[in-house]
């Protein structure tokens, strides 16, 4: 037994996770991630060698005119120990860190389902069966109200289990916030802002 939150936490979240997690398997080790072009150099070893050590971008050059200052916003050549460079190794990690949540948006849900063991299941057991007959449910139901009411304030701690995995799904989201802006260098908690900022700009600004 579990509520629609709960369903959204690990059905919902945890299919449309685990679809990306091998969407982007089958692109990154399946197909094509990454495509670095140098002279002389054969496309295939070249690709291969900027997959393992990552890609970087110059922060100082994503302001100017592409084409002018620069060939692409960030892209240019810099001079060592005085450019700030900035790696980006997270692509490598993408289709593990969403099997990752994937899993943790499940875990408060295994908890539950061990805590309670089938419990209601057993207990309303034959009275949604349309076979059974009323004179029968009615008997059931009374033997279920007499249930409640001599166990009554028997089984708090059944609903305390409850509350502490609907406590964990919401720390999970939460975490996994901080999670992600970790993951991605402090992009992800301002990426929407960033968005808005570059929306509202002037198109001659935007280059």
């Amino acid at each position: 037994i579990d509520n629609n939150v709960f369903r959204l936490h690990y059905k919902a979240t945890v299919i449309i996770l685990i679809a990306f997690s091998l969407l982007v398997t089958s692109r990154q080790y399946i197909g094509d991630p990454i495509d670095c072009i140098v002279d002389e150099i054969p496309y295939a070893v070249m690709d291969t060698y900027c997959w393992i050590y990552s890609t970087f971008t110059i922060p100082n050059r994503l302001v100017g005119r592409v084409g002018k200052d620069m060939p692409a916003p960030g892209i240019g050549t810099h001079v060592e120990g005085e450019d700030e460079v900035k790696y980006h190794k997270y692509y490598q990690w993408v289709c593990f860190v969403l099997f990752f949540q994937a899993i943790l948006f499940y875990v408060p849900r295994y908890l539950w389902k061990t805590w309670e063991g089938g419990r209601v299941k057993m207990l309303v057991l034959d009275l949604n069966c349309p076979v059974v007959g009323e004179d029968c449910k009615a008997d059931r139901k009374k033997l279920l109200v007499d249930y409640f009411h001599t166990n009554l304030h028997t089984q708090n701690f059944y609903a305390f289990r409850f509350f502490i995995c609907e406590v964990l799904n919401f720390i999970n989201v939460v975490g996994q916030i901080y999670f992600m802006d970790f993951f991605l260098d402090g992009e992800f908690s301002t990426y929407g802002r960033d968005v808005v900022r570059f929306t509202e700009m002037e198109p001659e600004e935007r280059e």
